[in-house]
């Protein structure tokens, strides 16, 4: 079946696995969200109990989903692993690094003769939350501001320059961090504000998650006071950085040449080009909104399911406009022609088919976790609960 496809066909296809696993990355990013507001949600051990067990049921979820995302990246479009990884190298040690630190908070929180207390765990449950949140907006927004890095192939079978075998050189010593302080004011500001955007939007979902998944009025009404806080945030940097991604010169390629140039509003020329993509993007960001105004005004409790949906809806078609119609999704401001696309950085055609044969599985995997969320879930968390049960985060 596979292997009967194009290597052109077998491209757009892996792209679009990558969108859905990012896609799904953000939304479950909630349990960040909530990591930060243990101590402004609870203000008692017992609420605190309720807020981090409530999230020590998902919170490998969204580990194994970045695990996922990372390998499917490496085995699809590996020169996006070797240049991004390999030289923006800080961003990415520092997001595993409080993603470490966050597992060994789950595990050893309660652990008998835990010497550096609850406390300290939940810190580090904090800096998880708010640090990788906003580390992975910011990188995710490079791939519409670019980043410097060149690419040289040849450097692989030059053996007599003296030079060292790689294929991709950061051009930058701060190795990525960049993308949080750049000196180019506009790429900063863009990159920074999806960082915030994701941040907020993560504390939202959490928001909303809690008034689904516990059972406690108290609770209950400082949720839906934080969320009107945490929307409002929201929507102020989400706002921006679209206006700015419709407004800056985006990377286009060349579809005879692949030479990689800048166009004139070539994100929003990509909406207007793929309508579908658009209207994916408008139904995800009105989901959103429908989630929040059911929560907040009709007092629903199910919001988190349309606005978690908008949120993979929302993010797919980013992803979308990242990589599709002629647009390198991995940009170099150092050197255009340095600059990734789907054509340029994926396997072969060999490796992509074996592996699109693996994704079929993909669903199946998707069904599981479903089935485990709604046992999980099935009764909600109550202060009897986690005051008597000895199984605790």
């Amino acid at each position: 079946m596979f292997e009967n496809l194009s290597l052109i066909a077998l491209q757009n296809y892996w792209w679009f696995i990558i969108s859905v696993l990012g896609a799904s990355l953000v939304f479950l990013l909630f349990v960040q969200g909530g990591q930060t507001m243990i101590y402004r949600l609870g203000k008692t051990e017992t609420e605190r109990k309720m807020i981090v067990n409530s999230l020590g049921r998902k919170w490998e979820l969204t580990f194994s989903t970045l695990v996922v995302f990372g390998g499917a990246f490496f085995a699809s479009f590996p020169l996006f692993y070797s240049t991004s990884f390999g030289g923006a190298y800080w961003v990415w040690m520092i997001i595993l690094f409080v993603f470490i630190i966050q597992a060994v908070s789950y595990e050893y929180r309660t652990k008998a003769h835990n010497f550096l207390g609850k406390k300290t765990y939940e810190t580090f449950l904090f800096i998880n939350g708010f640090v990788a949140t906003i580390f992975l907006g910011a990188a995710v927004a490079t791939f519409f501001t670019g980043s410097a890095f060149s690419v040289d192939k040849m450097n692989l079978v030059d053996l007599y320059s003296g030079k060292m075998p790689i294929i991709s050189s950061w051009e930058k010593s701060t190795y990525g961090l960049e993308a949080l302080w750049d000196t180019n004011q506009m790429a900063f500001l863009t990159n920074i504000s999806l960082g915030l955007a994701v941040f907020f939007l993560s504390s939202l979902m959490a928001n909303m998650y809690f008034i689904n998944n516990i059972d406690d009025e108290t609770l209950y009404k400082r949720n839906l006071v934080c969320l009107k806080r945490n929307t409002g945030a929201f929507l102020l940097f989400f706002v921006f950085f679209v206006v700015r991604i419709l407004m800056i010169d985006g990377y286009a390629v060349n579809q005879e040449t692949h030479e990689v140039f800048l166009q004139a509003n070539k994100y929003l020329h990509n909406f207007i080009d793929m309508p579908f993509v658009l209207i994916i993007f408008l139904v995800g960001v009105l989901l959103v909104l429908f989630g929040i105004f059911k929560t907040l005004f009709k007092a629903s409790k199910n919001g988190i399911w349309y606005s978690g949906l908008g949120v993979f809806l929302t993010v797919l078609a980013l992803f979308f406009i990242a990589g599709y119609n002629n647009t390198a999704y991995y940009p170099s401001s150092f050197d255009l022609q340095s600059s990734l696309t789907i054509r340029n950085s994926s396997s072969s055609h060999y490796t992509l088919t074996a592996m699109s044969y693996v994704s079929l599985m993909v669903p199946f995997v998707i069904t599981y976790i479903w089935i485990v969320w709604k046992a999980m879930d099935k009764k909600k968390i109550t202060a009897d609960e986690v005051e008597n049960d000895s199984h605790m985060y």
